[in-house]
C-alpha cells in the first residue's frame, strides 16, 4: 500500500470549472489586476472575517508588503520563533530588519513566555507564526504588544480555514500574511498570497505598492515593486474556496485517529496538545518520534512517504549568521524538536485504511501490536 503525502493530483482531478472560469478570464483580457482580483480579494476577507483584503504573488511577498506598510525598516527588529519556514525570518531580513529569534513551547509554536525577554528599544514588531496550521495564543501576544507598543504581523501562511475561539488566524495583529502554495490548505496552482487588515490606511497604501506606487496608469505616488497575484491563481483560489471547509474537517477527522492511536505509545511518541476551542488546519500533522531518523527510513521503505519540518532549525542554518539575533542556550527546545519531528500524510484524499496501515508501521516499528 501507497500512503503519498502528495495529494496535487487528486486535489486537481477535476478542473472543469477552474478552466470555464479561466475562459471568461482569458475573453476578458483582464490578465493585470481587475475584476477578477477584486471579487477575490472581497471573497477571502469576507471569509476570514477582515475588512480588507490585499492579493500578492505569494505567502512571502504578503510578509514583506505587511512589514513594509508598517514602516518596518533598517534598524528596527522583528521577534519571531526560530522553528518557522525560511520566509518568515527573510521577510524580515528581507525589509531590512534583524530577525530576533526565540524558541518555540511543547505545541510547535512561538514561546509566548520567551517574548517579553527579547522586547528592546528598537523592537518594532512580533510575527507569531500559525505553525502547521496550529495557533499560539494570540490573545496573550496581543496583551504583550499592548504593553510595549508593538505591532503584530500573524503568519499565517499555514492558517487558512482554522479558528482561535471562533476567530479566524491572521485576523489579530494589525495585518496578517497568508499563503496558497499547493502544499497549504488553500492551493493555487503554483503560488499565490493575500494580506488581510481592518486598517484602511495600511490597505490603501498597500494597494499602490503592490502595483509599483501606482495611482493610475500614468502616476506613481511613491517607488513600489510588483507583488501582484495574477488573475489566473485568483479563479483557482475561487474554487478551491469552495470545498475548503470539508477539506478542514476531513484532515481533522484524519488527525484525530492518527492522534487516539499514537497517543498509546507516549514512551516513543509525544503528539502536541490540542486547544479544543481552536480548530487547526493540519497543513502539517508532526509528532516528536523516539529514534526519528530509522522510523523515517522504515516508513519510507514500507512506502509511506513521511517528511521532516525542519531537520535544522533557523538559528543554525549559515544565513543566521546575517540579521539575526539569538542565543543558542536559549533555544534548546527547537533543538531538540528538529532532531525528533516527523511529519505524517494527513490529507484529505487518505482513506482509512491508509491511514491504519500508517498506524500499523509505527507500532510495528515500536515492538508493539496495533
Amino acid at each position: 500500500m501507497h500512503v503519498p503525502y502528495n495529494y496535487l493530483p487528486q486535489e486537481f482531478a477535476d478542473v472543469e470549472e477552474i478552466f470555464k472560469n479561466w475562459k471568461i478570464l482569458i475573453n476578458s483580457s483582464e490578465f493585470t489586476l481587475g475584476p477578477f482580483i477584486e471579487k477575490w480579494e472581497k471573497t477571502f476577507a469576507k471569509f476570514v472575517g477582515a475588512k480588507y483584503c490585499v492579493s500578492t504573488n505569494n505567502g512571502t511577498d504578503a510578509l514583506i508588503l505587511s512589514l513594509k506598510a508598517l514602516g518596518v525598516g533598517q534598524g528596527d527588529e522583528v521577534i519571531t520563533v526560530t522553528n518557522t519556514f525560511y520566509a518568515t525570518v527573510g521577510a524580515i531580513v528581507a525589509v531590512g530588519a534583524t530577525a530576533v529569534l526565540v524558541d518555540s513551547d511543547d505545541r510547535f509554536q512561538i514561546n509566548i513566555d520567551t517574548i517579553e525577554d527579547f522586547i528592546t528599544s528598537k523592537t518594532k514588531a512580533i510575527i507569531p507564526v500559525h505553525w502547521a496550521g496550529a495557533s499560539p495564543n494570540m490573545l496573550k501576544i496581543k496583551e504583550i504588544s499592548v504593553k510595549y507598543g508593538l505591532k503584530i504581523v500573524e503568519d499565517a501562511c499555514m492558517g487558512i480555514g482554522g479558528m482561535i475561539q471562533k476567530q479566524h488566524p491572521g485576523t489579530f495583529g494589525e495585518l496578517g500574511a497568508f499563503s496558497m502554495h499547493p502544499l497549504k490548505s488553500l492551493n493555487a496552482l503554483g503560488d499565490g498570497g493575500m494580506v488581510v487588515t481592518d486598517d484602511e490606511k495600511l490597505f490603501r497604501w498597500m494597494l499602490k505598492y503592490r502595483n509599483h506606487g501606482m495611482i493610475d496608469r500614468n502616476h506613481i505616488e511613491f517607488w513600489g515593486e510588483n507583488f501582484r497575484l495574477q488573475p489566473l491563481q485568483a479563479v483557482v483560489a475561487q474554487v478551491g474556496l469552495k470545498k475548503l471547509n470539508n477539506t478542514i474537517k476531513k484532515r481533522n477527522e484524519n488527525a484525530y485517529r492518527f492522534d487516539e492511536n499514537l497517543n498509546l505509545l507516549k514512551q516513543f511518541i509525544k503528539i502536541p496538545t490540542r486547544n479544543k476551542e481552536n480548530l487547526e488546519t493540519f497543513s502539517l500533522y508532526m509528532g516528536l518520534f523516539k529514534d526519528r531518523d530509522n522510523l523515517m527510513k522504515f516508513l519510507i521503505s514500507n512506502n509511506i512517504d513521511v517528511k521532516v519540518h525542519y531537520p535544522i532549525p533557523l538559528h543554525k542554518q549559515e544565513a543566521a549568521k546575517y540579521n539575526c539575533i539569538f542565543n543558542s542556550e536559549k533555544l534548546k527546545n527547537s533543538e531538540y524538536q528538529a532532531n525528533h519531528l516527523l511529519t505524517l500524510p494527513v490529507h484529505q484524499f487518505l482513506s482509512t485504511e491508509q491511514i491504519d496501515y500508517t498506524i500499523n508501521k509505527i507500532y510495528q516499528f515500536y515492538g508493539k501490536s496495533y
